[in-house]
């Protein structure tokens, strides 16, 4: 076991401090990494603050992570030493069922181990994340890092870039389409970068008239204000697909109300019930379909970091020194960041 240096929550209050904490032996398919980066999602705040009434206490967050192969068990092929590297929302799954073979760990039908405050599937221990100096994890669930991205701002990608990506590549987002993002933060300025990429024509929905020049900094071809009721009847029946990345309860129905007919609204950031109530006409009347994505597999893993170093797309980051995590959560529940703080972990060493 390999003591290391880590950041933690104590409890619903204690707020995250130094910790230690202690990595596995690398077993024959583990790869070993020292971390440089990691991105601060806000799913990191609700665990370390227990919103979600699962945290299992001393949790070390952290989902975002990137750094370098210090070493690889005797079964490894595919990463050497050196390699630049990441570790996203999960180190395991069951390998067996059918979501896993297809490359969706992400709903293996067993459940996937999260990346922290899960559970080891072999010694049974509670998984640690990124706020660390290194982590041990299995070569299925590390992807490479191209050497055309910067390390720093690739670390978003692991969580705020696939699970803006999958989405909008199941659905077939194309040249020519309308897609609409609802909300302008970590996760839809993201967004945004892939759906024009992707060659679609781009419209951020936001309540906000300060966020507009920002939107349309970001690439968004248009701007909608939802609080404004003449632009949203005016965007009635124009969109092919809605992107939500809004994580707290919000009406959809007037954004069911601007897609087309056979449109799609993919939900990526709401994990609470629907309030208010859905009209339901909307759906059955267009055939609109309303669904939901998780994060994405350990292939469209690597195949968003490869699309990322080829259309030049990064994530606005704000580097962070761990010492200031707590303020950072603060500034991150008030959407004070653009878009994402990413930890130099070399603050975490230097300690």
């Amino acid at each position: 076991m390999a003591n290391t240096k880590a950041y933690a929550a104590q409890s619903e209050t204690s707020g995250v401090a130094p910790f230690g904490i202690d990595r596995r032996e690398p077993r024959p398919d583990d790869v070993s990494i020292e971390i440089d980066y990691c991105g601060v999602c806000h799913t990191d705040i609700h665990f370390a603050e227990n919103d979600w009434g699962m945290t299992q206490y001393p949790v070390v967050p952290g989902h975002e992570i990137v750094g370098r192969v210090t070493a690889v068990g005797s079964d490894v092929t595919g990463f050497q030493v050196g390699d630049v590297v990441g570790v996203g929302c999960m180190v395991d799954s069951c390998r067996q069922c059918s979501a896993c073979e297809a490359g969706l760990e992400q709903y293996c039908l067993e459940g996937n181990t999260p990346t922290y405050n899960g559970e080891d599937r072999h010694d049974h221990s509670v998984t640690y994340g990124g706020y660390s100096e290194q982590v041990v994890v299995s070569e299925r669930f590390v992807v490479k890092v191209p050497e055309k991205l910067d390390p720093a701002a690739a670390a978003p990608l692991l969580c705020a870039g696939i699970t803006t990506y999958s989405p909008l590549r199941h659905y077939g987002v194309k040249a020519g389409d309308r897609v609409g993002v609802i909300g302008m933060g970590g996760l839809g300025h993201m967004g945004v970068k892939f759906a024009k990429a992707l060659g679609a024509e781009v419209t951020i929905f936001t309540r906000s008239d300060s966020k507009v020049a920002e939107a349309k900094k970001q690439g968004a071809d248009h701007v909608i204000i939802s609080t404004d009721e003449e632009q949203m009847a005016a965007a009635a029946e124009t969109f092919d697909v809605m992107l939500d990345t809004v994580p707290v309860q919000h009406d959809l129905n007037p954004y069911l109300n601007s897609l087309k007919f056979d449109g799609k609204h993919i939900i990526v950031g709401l994990l609470e019930p629907v309030d208010p109530a859905l009209e339901a006409a909307a759906l059955v009347m267009k055939r609109r379909v309303l669904a939901g994505s998780l994060i994405g597999g350990m292939p469209e893993t690597q195949e968003v970091l490869d699309f990322c170093a080829e259309h030049d797309i990064t994530c606005d980051i704000e580097m962070l020194d761990i010492q200031n995590i707590n303020a950072a959560y603060e500034r991150m529940k008030k959407g004070d960041v653009k878009y994402r703080f990413v930890i130099d972990m070399q603050t975490l060493k230097a300690a």
